[in-house]
């Protein structure tokens, strides 16, 4: 069995990983609808930015129960991963969207001097508040 992640080594992997995490929403037809997005945490929150409007935005605000998924390693011995289901909520009011999109930008490197002085037309985040993690890394036993 592999061992599962303390909430410390969790927030760890997720920080290590730049890049893309897999969103799952529901799509009004019931089927899920899952897409690799750009992502980054927020204490214990994950936020995924996107385009404003998109089916991914829409399902978060018809249905909020969502999922993200990330891993990592190539065989059974490295392979690591989260499994997060939360609460969605479409963030796409100015202020806190300009927040967000600092964030984004500091985290991927940008001094102060550079980070953007409004939010860019069209955008949107969707900010999941976790409430059940599941995790697994098979480099270890649990």
């Amino acid at each position: 069995m592999p061992a599962t992640l303390t909430p410390d080594e969790v927030r760890e992997f997720l920080d290590s990983r730049p890049g893309w995490i897999t969103l799952t929403t529901i799509g009004s037809d019931g089927y899920p609808h899952s897409v690799p997005i750009g992502y980054f945490r927020a204490g214990d929150d994950v936020c995924v930015g996107c385009r404003d409007r998109t089916q991914k935005v829409l399902n978060a605000q018809r249905n909020p129960k969502v999922s993200l998924s990330l891993e990592s390693g190539s065989t059974m011995r490295d392979i690591k991963g989260v499994l997060i289901q939360g609460d969605a909520v479409v963030v796409n009011e100015p202020d806190e969207l300009l927040e967000l999109t600092r964030e984004a930008a500091r985290r991927r490197g940008a001094p102060e001097s550079a980070l953007p002085t409004s939010p860019p037309p069209g955008a949107a985040y969707i900010r999941v508040t976790p409430t059940r993690v599941i995790s697994w890394d098979y480099s270890r036993e649990g």
